[in-house]
């Protein structure tokens, strides 16, 4: 009985990411066969692209090149400000380089869990994005203050700030380093930051790092409030590339459901490509 039982349980396992395919051809009109996908099997393209590109790295360059010459104009032109200058920045993909937890999810083939990004975090081995450590040092020099704002558990601030000081990062302590509590909207911390800062720049990887309104937003409404906001982009947004996860995906692409089955997610992802 147990030896049944254990055999319908593995069978089970396998089955969780298969689905049938049917496929025509010239020679086999209708072939239907069984093909299993492990569950993480989309993802890892994205992160291969992060961790062996070096247009992956080209693209970070570019990032904080571009908002050191931002920087520099705004010191250059704005003399007469009443509060010190600040720059908000996101930390995970933007400054941090997460991949090799996406790395441990895929060769687990796991979806996310709070119990393993614990795992992860609680590590402090994350390390800096190409560009980022000598942006933010730079930033520094020039009398900029650095807050780092984060939907990183609270629980997690002090393992955050160690990480983020022995990479080498600027004003990593408990008044810089502002990480979410009870909601995921960053506009509280971003308004709580302007209060003392006039903020010149920020940097993210996800549209929800800049303004409340790509907030809990569709697909087809972040794309045309970028359209709109349009002239932000490179001047005072500064976007990191991040294939791997993000609002674009589970507000976008999943429309802001986390209930859907292996099989749904993947269908809807199919379902998102266009072709001709």
């Amino acid at each position: 009985m147990r030896n049944k039982i254990r055999v319908i349980f593995l069978t089970l396992i396998v089955l969780v990411g298969c689905k049938t395919k049917i496929t025509k051809s010239q020679y086999n009109p209708v072939k239907i066969e069984k093909v299993c996908i492990p569950n993480r099997e989309y993802s890892i393209q994205a992160v291969l692209w992060q961790q062996n590109a070096a247009e992956y790295r080209a693209l970070a360059y570019q990032a904080f090149n571009l908002a050191k010459l931002q920087l520099n104009s705004i010191l250059d032109t704005e003399t007469s400000n009443k509060k010190p200058f600040a720059i908000i920045t996101d930390i995970d993909e933007t400054l941090l380089d997460n991949s090799p937890y996406s790395g441990k999810q895929i060769k687990l083939d796991e979806e996310f869990t709070k119990m393993r990004w614990a795992e992860w975090v609680k590590r402090k081995e994350a390390k800096a994005i190409p560009g980022s450590l000598d942006f933010f040092n730079y930033a520094r020099s020039k009398g900029v203050d650095v807050f780092y704002i984060s939907n990183r558990s609270v629980n997690y601030k002090q393992e955050t700030i160690e990480n983020l000081r022995e990479a080498g990062f600027p004003f990593a302590n408990a008044s810089h380093v502002l990480l979410k509590k009870a909601t995921s909207g960053k506009e509280v911390r971003r308004l709580k930051v302007n209060k003392s800062h006039e903020i010149i720049l920020l940097i993210g990887d996800n549209l929800s790092d800049f303004s409340m309104v790509f907030d809990n937003r569709s697909k087809d409404e972040r794309n045309k409030r970028v359209d709109s906001l349009k002239t932000n982009f490179g001047k005072k947004f500064i976007v990191l590339p991040n294939p791997t996860y993000g609002d674009w995906e589970t507000d976008g692409v999943l429309k802001g459901k986390y209930n859907w089955t292996y099989f749904q997610r993947d269908s809807i992802r199919h379902s998102n490509i266009k072709s001709y």
